[in-house]
């Protein structure tokens, strides 16, 4: 039987440019712009980066469907290794520009705590900026990290709406 899931969603946008800089993490790290990434591959790093944050959206999407996001011309992924290990990603939606939608960012759960998240968040603004949109928006819920919101507003983000969603976690979904 599926599980049910209430959550408050909060929207946040960004109107400038915050020009954050964020110190590079320690140990052997990289940071790559996939191109053409596998879609099993996209379906490991969500599901293991969203598994304890009720990730479902794209656990439920067919191949085909996922693959016309995340291979968009518009939409660009970058994974985070350390130490050769893949430690988290964020994914960039500019298919409306000039709103850029940072549609997802996580890292994997044993390497959280570690200040991995803030660099990401600060790559991710590089990359979002670098297109100049005329904002950058984002969304996150109760279910997330509970440090994600402050994260988001330490860096500039600011709450514009809220709402009370359901979710629905059948467990299921194509790979997993």
């Amino acid at each position: 039987m599926p599980k049910r899931y209430r959550t408050t969603v909060t929207h946040l946008e960004m109107r400038e440019n915050p020009h954050a800089h964020c110190p590079p993490p320690f140990g052997h790290y990289a940071l790559f712009r996939t191109v053409e990434m596998p879609i099993h591959f996209y379906r490991y790093l969500y599901h293991v980066v969203g598994r304890n944050h009720v990730w479902v959206h794209r656990k439920k999407m067919d191949d085909d469907a996922l693959s016309a996001i995340v291979h968009s011309p518009n939409v660009e992924i970058y994974v985070l290794y350390i130490d050769g290990n893949p430690a988290g990603f964020f994914e960039l939606d500019f298919r409306h520009l000039p709103r850029a939608e940072l549609s997802f960012l996580g890292i994997v759960p044993e390497f959280i705590g570690r200040g991995f998240g803030r660099f990401l968040l600060c790559e991710a603004l590089h990359a979002a900026w670098a297109r100049s949109p005329s904002k950058v928006t984002i969304q996150t819920c109760t279910l997330d990290h509970p440090r994600a919101l402050p994260l988001y507003q330490r860096h500039g983000f600011v709450p514009y709406a809220q709402e009370e969603v359901e979710l629905e976690d059948d467990g299921e979904g194509p790979g997993f």
